[in-house]
Order: C-alpha cells, then structure tokens, then sequence
C-alpha cells in the first residue's frame, strides 16, 4: 500500500535531508557531525523514498549504485593521507590550506581530515542503502508471493 501523504512528504524531506547531510559532514572537524553522521542523515533520506514508493525508484534518484559510492568513498579516504607523504609527513597526517571565500569574516579551512569524512561519508551511504534495499527487496519479494 502506497500512502499519498507519505509520497509527498517524502519528495519535500529528501532535499532537506540531504542539505543538512552536507551541512553536519562540513562542520564536523569542529563541532558535533562529519561524515559518519552525514552520511547516515543521505541514507535515511534515500531509505524513506525507498519506503514511500519503491526500490527501484529510489535507485533512479540515487543515480548511481551502493557499491559504487562504497568503493568511490573507500578511494577517497585512502587517498586522504597521501598528500603528508610529499612533504615528508607520515601517511594520514593532515594537511589543511585555507580559502578566502567573500562573505565569510574568517577563511575557510579546508584540508585532508575533510577527505577522508567525504569518504567515511560516501561509504555511509553506500552500505546504509546496500542493506536498505535489499532488505526492502526480499520483503517486496515476499509480499509478492503471498
């Protein structure tokens, strides 16, 4: 069964949990988040649409598949430590830079820890959504045969 209120709920919460998904990865170096608690919010948002209305459609929406974002973010945080090495670092040693972007009072930091949680980040997802959806497969599946 299919809830119209759930399905237009669901299409007005996705983009909103995946903005605040963005927003708790960026701040978590300094304060509460990052891309472990990121990464859960972009999952759930993907599962609700999952439950809404299918599996495939939530496929659709992801664009890509959960292995994907699993090896892509695997990829990620393993190449976060490299840039220490070039300079006589040791691997995973953070290395920061900071950007002046117009309208911020302070400039940004921006360094290798922010890597490795966009890649803790994508990993999230991928095996949130790896176990959501088949999950919601095999139940489809059951459902069908009864």
């Amino acid at each position: 069964m299919k809830s119209l209120v759930l399905q237009t709920a669901t299409r007005i919460l996705l983009p909103v949990m995946l903005i605040v998904s963005l927003y708790a990865l960026i701040r978590g170096h300094n304060e509460p988040g990052g891309g472990f608690i990121g990464g859960l919010l972009a999952a759930s948002g993907f599962a609700l649409y999952a439950l809404a209305f299918d599996v495939e459609s939530a496929r659709r929406v992801l664009r890509t598949s959960p292995g994907t974002l699993i090896g892509g973010g695997l990829i990620v945080a393993v190449l976060s430590g490299v840039p220490a090495l070039f300079d006589g670092g040791v691997y995973m040693e953070g290395r920061w830079t900071s950007l002046d972007i117009p309208g911020m009072s302070s400039p940004f930091k921006l360094g290798t820890p922010l890597l490795f949680d966009i890649g803790v980040y994508l990993v999230v997802i991928g095996i949130v959504l790896l176990m959501t959806f088949a999950l919601e497969d095999r139940h489809d599946g059951a459902a069908a045969r009864n």
